[in-house]
């Protein structure tokens, strides 16, 4: 865990008495969140032009020549052997133990655990690529802000440990078991119950607007103009202020929760959530947050698995006691934004929510959101790095701050041996049903059935369909038929709407970008393998058999290329568009409005998707081999003998190999060539 975040105004303001007169009728509105514009990819290509692959990795891995390629020892995983190989000719880096690789993008994101338009973002602004003139707009004002929300942390941290308007604050934090370490390290503080104590604070002392106060979302806008003129006024006030961070440990925004059993603040005009969090600014999207993430990234990757609780101080307590692998999810709905940003770091994710499947108690989690999250994670792109989400059995009654303060060891066996959310579903159904009626295990089934419809993994769906047999006592082969009715909605399972694409219309849209600039970003054959899938998705089964995401080179081809493996079946266009992040999603639309025809036959198509698989295969091949050849020179440089040897019919079965994919590219060309006039029409 990193050091703390100490950074404190030098002179925090000292007026904290509360204005009896509150200035405002209204709240502030906020721009959503933006992401990396589309016109990315022709950025990332300039990039990649600008800056040498070698030499950036060499600032992080200490590498040397080795015959045409660069080697090293890898940074992401612990070896003793160099098996980490830079290839300048292709601009690609690849681990050989590990099996990881890719392009500079690749590099940065696997480095930094960050997504491609931070990774595109960071890399742009080394190579002095303007990826926008909104973009460097947006990114001015990020700093701005986060400018901003820094001073906030220190203002509020001041208040809490040092004035005398934060005591309360402090001894209900310390009657919560919560020590004078964890808050300083957690940089907790106090919102002091005043209309404008930080607004003062920050616009005299920092020099911060109030345009910028109010794209940060600490404070709102007032209909009118209060004393000495300002507009706005403190958002959060007479609340314990939790800071919340990105993954790179900048500050995004706050949680503001309201002091248990404290006077009413002066300011307050009528009831007031518990919690408050930052309303959705350029910095802070509840959806795409986790409080804790910055802490907890590097124990989530080493445990293998990431814990979610409901409430800030769960989290804060887990952390306090040792258990790093903890976050809160920004509500109780887990989201897509936050599935993709937990499975950057592991492959598991485990519920510890106060959690009541049949939705009867005072549970804030039941079986409507477990159906739903269920649902929502069979059709996320992330579900391929999604293997298990389970649910932490937790004592009745216990919160998870209250059991790992009194029992750690009891949270600790909790969180080291979940259930599986759907054995979970089925198991508390199943609790509350009579399954010695008939009416009672009808209710079971159609309490579970909705849910299965929705896993189109089909091992995983057959292990559920005999789990819900036992559970129930009905045959297996009755539920399998009733699970293949259409639902009350009239879906079969996996069904998609089918949908046409105008090319024309596919072109036009705001999304696409020129063709042009999806050629230097991608590799020409993972252009041509990623519209053949797109356009032909009944051969996305065949490459997914042959071809691995990690096999293409480019940052763009692998992400679409990952999701396209993972779309359900039957394949929906139009869902899979929409289930894209904006770079891949742009690249897919480019690929669809290509005026240039597929191969006129199904034969011909096969055989245009077999080239590029082998063509993909061999220059993986070719790295490998020359990994093989520089590892032969170490070898005889070193008078090993047996190594020696062992590498030369490492290398001779390679060129075998080698030889073999270039025979059975030619044939295969060769056969493209010879055959017949088409009798059918063009596909487009």
């Amino acid at each position: 865990m990193s050091g703390a975040r100490t950074r404190r105004t030098s002179d925090p303001d000292t007026t904290l008495s509360a204005d009896p007169q509150p200035h405002h009728t209204g709240s502030a509105s906020a721009p959503p969140h933006q992401e990396i514009p589309a016109t990315s990819v022709g950025t990332a290509a300039e990039v990649k032009q600008k800056l040498d692959l070698a030499d950036f990795i060499g600032e992080t891995v200490q590498l040397r020549k080795a015959g045409t390629i660069l080697k090293g020892l890898c940074p992401f995983h612990g070896e003793r052997t160099p098996s980490f190989v830079v290839t300048p000719a292709r601009e690609t880096w690849h681990c050989f133990g590990c099996g990881l690789g890719g392009d500079i993008f690749s590099f940065v994101m696997q480095r930094d655990s960050v997504d491609f338009p931070t990774a595109l973002r960071s890399l742009a602004g080394r190579a002095g690529v303007e990826i926008s003139e909104r973009t460097s707009r947006e990114d001015a004002e990020r700093k701005r802000l986060r400018d901003a929300l820094e001073a906030a942390v220190s203002f509020f941290h001041v208040v809490l440990t040092e004035h005398p308007a934060g005591k309360p604050a402090l001894d209900y934090l310390h009657g919560r078991g919560f020590t004078d370490q964890t808050i300083q390290t957690f940089q907790l503080g106090w919102a002091p119950d005043s209309w404008e104590a930080l607004t003062n604070a920050l616009i005299t002392k920092r020099q911060v607007t109030e345009g910028d106060l109010l794209g940060a979302g600490l404070v709102n806008r007032s209909n009118r103009a209060p004393r000495g003129g300002r507009g706005v006024f403190d958002r959060f006030r007479a609340r314990i202020m939790f800071p919340i961070r990105d993954a790179q440990g900048h500050p995004t925004g706050f949680t503001g929760r309201v002091l248990a059993d404290g006077p009413a603040p002066a300011t307050d005009r009528g009831e007031r959530p518990k919690y408050m969090n930052t309303p959705v600014t350029p910095m802070f999207d509840k959806s795409r947050t986790l409080y804790l993430i910055d802490r907890a990234r590097s124990a989530i990757r080493k445990e293998g698995r990431a814990v979610l609780v409901e409430g800030n101080t769960d989290a804060l307590m887990a952390h306090q006691a040792g258990f790093e692998n903890v976050v809160c999810a920004m509500g109780t709905a887990l989201t897509a934004g936050q599935v993709e940003l937990l499975t950057r770091y592991a492959p598991r994710i485990a519920l510890a929510y106060d959690v009541d499947a049949a939705g009867q108690g005072a549970a804030t989690f039941g079986a409507t959101e477990l159906t739903a999250l269920i649902g929502q994670i069979e059709r996320s792109e992330h579900k391929g790095r999604l293997t298990d989400v389970d649910v932490v059995r937790l004592p009745d009654g216990r919160d998870p701050d209250e059991l790992i303060r009194d029992d750690p060891d009891a949270w600790r066996a909790a969180t080291e041996h979940p259930q599986p959310i759907m054995e979970f579903l089925i198991d508390r159904a199943a609790d509350r049903a009579d399954i010695r009626s008939v009416p009672g295990r009808q209710r079971l089934v159609e309490a579970v059935l909705p849910t299965l419809r929705t896993i189109a993994d089909p091992v995983r769906r057959d292990g559920y369909l005999q789990l819900l047999s036992r559970r129930s006592g009905v045959d297996e082969r009755v539920l399998l038929e009733a699970l293949k009715r259409p639902d009350a909605g009239g879906r079969q399972p996996g069904d998609h709407a089918g949908t046409r694409i105008s090319l024309e219309a596919v072109l036009a849209s705001p999304g696409a970008l020129d063709p042009r600039s999806v050629d230097r970003a991608l590799e020409p054959v993972e252009s041509t393998l990623l519209r053949l899938l797109l356009m032909r998705p009944e051969l996305i089964p065949v490459a997914a058999g042959r071809l691995a995401s990690d096999a293409l080179t480019t940052t763009p081809a692998r992400q679409l290329y990952t999701a396209l493996v993972a779309a359900p079946e039957p394949f929906d266009r139009t869902a899979f568009l929409a289930s894209l992040e904006p770079t891949a999603e742009a690249v897919a639309r480019t690929l669809y409005a290509r005026s240039d025809p597929l191969p006129d036959t199904q034969v011909a198509i096969r055989q245009a998707l077999d080239q590029s698989l082998l063509t993909i295969e061999r220059a993986r091949l070719a790295d490998l081999l020359e990994y093989k050849r520089a590892e032969l020179a170490d070898a005889e440089s070193a008078g090993d003998d047996t190594t020696r040897e062992r590498l030369r019919r490492d290398v001779l079965e390679l060129q075998e190999r080698r030889l073999a994919l270039d025979l059975r590219q030619r044939d295969g060309s060769l056969l493209s060539q010879r055959r017949p006039s088409p009798t059918h029409q063009t596909v487009s």
